[in-house]
């Protein structure tokens, strides 16, 4: 593969800051940043990035859908999808499964994984699994005890690709399944549970190590008597400095006050960006598309809405209709972070739940997965999108590229 140097940027290190204004890359890696003249290659093609923004890739590891696609609808929905995601400045994904975790399905999710390979605008580890061993229902959720033999079917028919997966700490005969996840190196996430302290931190001892949509459908505990405030997952989570978290930061499912509280507890590196997205997401409020056999709408507040007999008036929440680069913008905006720990919990944290020391950094060694942003108006906007240092969205045909 010929080399490129991406120079006229700023190079941004998620957790450092600008560390430079040009990046070597070949072979799928970055080489350099900065490089003197006389290592350049002499077969190099050069790329003005005209003073913008230089980043990593963003990594969303829960993410259900995109524009007009729900994941687990067809093989077909799930690469159009994923294949939209550059645009949105994302190289690295973990599709994320709801409803297609039963006996009965399992011909459909090896269908499903078996499209895994033909993917090839975005990085995809595996999927996540949300369930099938929750305690309290989300969108249609299943709620099912822990069964060994279901999570090894759920393993033959996804060919061993489950990165992580979703469960209660409260659902019944639970623990097995997070110590059999654990084993087989699968991510154990938390999440819609109303779990005890104690019933937490026994999922976490058995190798549960991230909390998932945090404080979304994780409710706060009764009142047992007035004056002693209630305690329950929320708070073991938040009290282990082994568990890292994430939010859907829409501005709709958890206040920017409660996660600059988890920010410190946790730390920009502990703390994630994800999407929760669903299908609708991207596209213009009052989008209406079908998810589940039930009618989503993306509402005016941005969020993704079921609307069907008995939910409210508004609909009821179903995932979002964020984007990573809007994520990103918004803990620009809220958090009071510096620029470079915004990105973190867009790169840096997410990638430290996938193995890699290096994944989502900016550094010589690190994978070549890169954007380069427009802000008009103070907003994110995807210029171009490299994966492995392949160019696989672009925007202008314009920009300077020349050997």
């Amino acid at each position: 593969m010929t080399a490129s140097l991406l120079h006229n940027v700023r190079a941004l290190r998620p957790g450092v800051g600008v560390v430079g204004s040009a990046v070597l890359v070949e072979d799928g890696r970055i080489v350099a940043i900065d490089p003197p003249a006389d290592l350049l290659p002499s077969d190099l093609n050069r790329v003005d990035g005209g003073g913008r923004l230089l980043t990593p890739g963003l990594i969303d590891l829960h993410i259900h859908g995109l524009g007009l696609y729900l994941f687990e609808d067809s093989p077909e929905a799930m690469q159009a999808g994923l294949a939209e995601l550059p645009r949105y400045g994302v190289t690295r994904v973990l599709p994320t499964l709801y409803r297609v975790m039963n006996k009965a399905s399992l011909p459909k999710l090896a269908k499903l994984t078996a499209a895994l390979k033909d993917v090839t605008a975005v990085r995809v580890p595996g999927f996540h699994l949300e369930g099938p061993f929750l305690a309290l229902p989300g969108a249609g959720s299943e709620t099912v005890p822990g069964d060994l033999a279901l999570l090894d079917a759920l393993f033959e028919a996804t060919d061993g690709c489950i990165t992580a997966m979703s469960v209660s700490p409260d659902t019944l005969d639970v623990i097995p399944v997070i110590e059999r996840l654990a084993e087989h190196g699968v991510a154990v996430f938390l999440t819609h549970t109303r779990a005890n302290v104690e019933q937490s931190e026994a999922a976490i001892e058995a190798g549960a190590r991230h909390a998932t949509h945090f404080y979304d459908v994780f409710p706060v505990p009764d009142a047992t008597e007035p004056g002693v405030r209630p305690t329950g997952v929320v708070e073991a989570v938040l009290a282990d400095e082994r568990v890292s978290v994430d939010f859907i930061l829409d501005g709709v499912h958890v206040p920017p006050v409660a996660v600059r509280a988890a920010l410190a507890a946790k730390g920009p590196r502990r703390t994630a960006l994800i999407t929760d997205g669903n299908i609708g997401a991207g596209l213009p409020v009052g989008s209406r598309h079908k998810a589940w056999e039930l009618e989503v709408r993306v509402a005016e507040d941005g969020a993704a809405r079921i609307h069907a007999p008995g939910t409210p008036k508004h609909g009821a929440l179903a995932g979002s209709a964020l984007t990573m680069n809007r994520a990103v913008n918004h803990a620009r905006q809220w958090l009071g972070l510096p620029e470079q720990d915004a990105w973190a919990m867009a790169t840096l944290a997410p990638g430290r739940l996938l193995n890699g020391e290096m994944i989502g950094d900016l550094v010589a060694g690190a994978d070549a997965d890169l954007v380069l942003w427009d802000e008009p108006e103070g907003e994110l906007v995807a210029r171009q999108t490299w994966v492995a240092g392949r160019l696989v969205y672009n925007t202008s045909d314009t920009m300077e590229m020349s050997h």
